[in-house]
């Protein structure tokens, strides 16, 4: 175990300088980076972002995870609330959840119409392409899990004073609407994977397999030059047009 854990730990610590190096190339190009973290509860977003900002320019990065919209804010154009914190030059900005909310966590829970819903899967994909035709290079990960991972981990919260802050509400609604989370799921997906924004699948009932794929997968996007790239595991990492059969059912 102990090798398994020094292994571990000198791949992260390389990817983490690649990762720097390539961001400072990224701040002197002016290069706008975007990378959106979605998932099921508890696949790992928090400890991913985690890894992947620890030695990153604190004035060049924002790590932006928006609380629930108050009312003014429901009444603005959805995707209002969201552009003020896209990334200027130079920048790389990381959303933890993002406008998918509206893909996934509310229409199951019913915190929107279905027409809103539909509208949503319209207009995403062009919202995005207007980011993508502007320079953003934005990169979407969906954190996949199995059911019966995701279950020990929602029970390790609870038991975890440390993970307090991690526990919610809605940690019950994950396992009790499972079905309805991956139909809303595969629905996203097919709708909103595009040549210009696709979504990458990220299988998390690893954690370190996951977080290692995660920063080999930003940098092959980023394409530093004069880096030398390990690609990401095809087992772990694979965009969602070849995930059939390979998602949590």
């Amino acid at each position: 175990m102990g090798k398994k854990k020094d292994d571990y730990d000198r791949t992260l610590e390389n990817l983490q300088i690649q990762w720097v190096e390539a961001q400072a190339w990224a701040i002197e190009q002016g290069v706008r980076t975007l990378i959106v973290f979605e998932g099921r509860d508890s696949a790992g977003k928090d400890g991913a972002i985690k890894r992947l900002t620890e030695y990153m320019s604190p004035r060049q990065t924002r790590v932006v995870a928006l609380p629930k919209p108050n009312e003014r804010e429901t009444s603005q154009w959805y995707f209002q609330r969201y552009v003020p914190h896209l990334p200027a030059a130079g920048e790389t900005v990381i959303l933890n959840r993002s406008w998918y909310n509206r893909g996934g966590v509310e229409p199951v829970m019913g915190f929107c119409t279905p027409a809103q819903h539909e509208a949503f899967l319209r207009e995403a994909p062009l919202f995005e392409r207007m980011l993508t035709d502007d320079g953003i290079i934005l990169i979407k990960f969906w954190l996949d899990i199995s059911r019966e991972e995701q279950a020990k981990r929602l029970a390790e919260r609870v038991a975890d004073p440390l993970k307090r802050f991690k526990v919610s509400p809605l940690d019950a609604e994950a396992q009790a609407r499972w079905d309805a989370y991956s139909q809303a799921r595969d629905q996203m997906l097919a709708a909103t994977h595009a040549r210009r924004a696709p979504w990458t699948i990220v299988a998390t009932d690893d954690k370190k397999l996951a977080r290692l794929n995660v920063i080999r997968h930003v940098l092959t996007r980023l394409d530093c030059p004069g880096q030398v790239h390990h690609r990401p595991d095809k087992a772990i990492v694979f965009p969602a047009d070849q995930a059939a059969g390979r998602l949590a059912p």
